[in-house]
């Protein structure tokens, strides 16, 4: 499973042995609608329900950091997003290689 910039609350937390999918996550730090501690929260109810899950935090990376028409809609619906080329590249490729070590 890849989730890139997605929400990770839950109102119905995962049980333990149950999540069988290893679950990459790509986030930004400077992300306001994925706040770290939903981040750090996410990470742990994971690590409680034994499922293998590997968190990728960008830098200086917003909400839709993988988006390039992302500063566009942040400034027509004044939002905090924008696209973050390097952290974009960066996650696709860290995504790659969880992918195709995941599928071995």
């Amino acid at each position: 499973v890849g989730v890139f910039h997605g929400g990770l609350a839950t109102k119905f937390p995962a049980v333990k042995g149950e999540v069988k999918a290893k679950i990459f996550v790509a986030t930004g730090a400077a992300d306001k609608f994925i706040p770290m501690e939903q981040v750090d929260a996410f990470k742990k109810e994971m690590q409680d329900a034994g499922a293998s899950v590997s968190i990728h935090i960008y830098k200086n990376a917003k909400h839709a950091f993988t988006n390039p028409r992302a500063d566009r809609y942040a400034k027509k619906f004044k939002m905090p997003i924008g696209y973050n080329k390097k952290a974009a590249n960066a996650a696709w490729n860290a995504f790659l290689k969880f992918f195709a070590d995941a599928v071995k």
